[in-house]
């Protein structure tokens, strides 16, 4: 990680006001912003640790711990929510035995929700990475998750 962030705060001067492409650059390289690297980020902006973390927890973008090869959103928006979106996320759940926000130990997965994936003809939907899976039941959300380990191996 070191030589990885070496090479990333080489490209910059070290002004404060490179603190937040720095934290995007260094999260586009490692995944997530781990304690370290704020650390050292902060030391070559010249700011307190306390003010880089600030920012961090200011932004959505930024995370805090490793991101799941594959990411899980289910939509909750109004037409998914009417058509059993709060099931299909317990489901899930219970499936990878983690919570909303959360990440398997194994990192396969990170399960997240998003107000609207734009699918409303579609609902409930659920993105798997890119792709969208349409009018899931909680009947189905096992085969979701068979299908993808599946295409991981081939």
């Amino acid at each position: 990680m070191e030589e990885r962030l070496k090479k990333i705060l080489a490209c910059y001067e070290g002004k404060t006001i490179e603190l937040i492409p720095i934290l995007q650059q260094v999260q586009n390289e490692l995944g997530y912003l781990p304690e370290q690297a704020m650390r050292e980020v902060a030391k070559f902006v010249a700011v307190p640790d306390s003010k880089v973390y600030a920012v961090a927890t200011f932004y959505e973008q930024f995370r805090f711990t490793p991101m799941g090869k594959n990411k899980i959103t289910v939509c909750r928006g109004t037409a998914c929510h009417v058509r059993g979106a709060e099931r299909i996320l317990e489901e899930i759940e219970n499936k990878l035995d983690i919570k909303e926000g959360e990440t398997t130990k194994d990192l396969s997965y990170t399960l997240k929700t998003a107000a609207c994936i734009g699918c409303c003809a579609l609902a409930p939907c659920v993105m798997v990475n890119d792709d969208v899976k349409a009018k899931l039941t909680t009947k189905n959300v096992d085969t979701l998750f068979v299908k993808e380990t599946q295409n991981e191996i081939q």
